[in-house]
């Protein structure tokens, strides 16, 4: 096979893995906080903050693993990485973070999150169609061992919902939490 005809090859098979992955993103909204569920709401303004809730992410756990918030009300989540592992604190349904998955998978494939560490160049990668692989969501914080981070949010409609960490292979070992917010 010719070099130029392997690279169209590997651009059009990595074209269609691209599609078929950000597939149920897609399907469910942006990532944004539009993904359909009232209850998710918006990212918050700092100045409505009515109360701070620490969150600690160890090696595939949270603590607290439940979160309950009020409809309407805005919360400043300080969360700390105590764990030896990259993780994630995402906020959304069981859904949103299916869909969340794929993305963090195609970071793994591509050289952006390394176990411990976060490659932040890589993050800058074009994907091909002007989309990065950034992890801008404003939901959503990852953070490599030691590093802190905070994210303010005001909830929507009462519902269920989760945070997580969708770095392969921790949501399915357990590192999710129960996020209520009531009426």
């Amino acid at each position: 096979m010719t070099t130029r005809l392997l690279a169209l090859t590997s651009i059009g098979l990595l074209s269609g893995a691209v599609l078929f992955a950000a597939g149920p993103a897609l399907a469910t909204g942006d990532h944004a906080g539009r993904h359909g569920s009232a209850a998710l709401g918006q990212p918050g303004r700092v100045d409505l903050v009515a109360r701070t809730v620490e969150i600690v992410m160890g090696d595939n756990y949270y603590e607290p693993e439940q979160v309950s918030v009020a409809a309407g009300e805005t919360v400043r989540f300080l969360v700390r990485n105590d764990g030896s592992l990259v993780h994630e604190f995402s906020l959304g349904t069981a859904r949103m973070h299916a869909a969340h998955r794929e993305e963090m998978q195609m970071m793994v494939a591509h050289g952006v999150l390394l176990g411990d560490r976060i490659d932040r160049e890589r993050m800058t990668m074009d994907m091909g169609d002007g989309r990065t692989m950034a992890h801008d969501d404003p939901n959503s914080l990852l953070l490599e061992p030691g590093q802190s981070a905070e994210l303010v949010w005001t909830f929507g409609k009462a519902g269920t919902l989760e945070f997580a960490c969708n770095v392969p292979g921790h949501y399915e070992a357990g590192m999710a939490g129960s996020l209520v917010v009531q009426d």
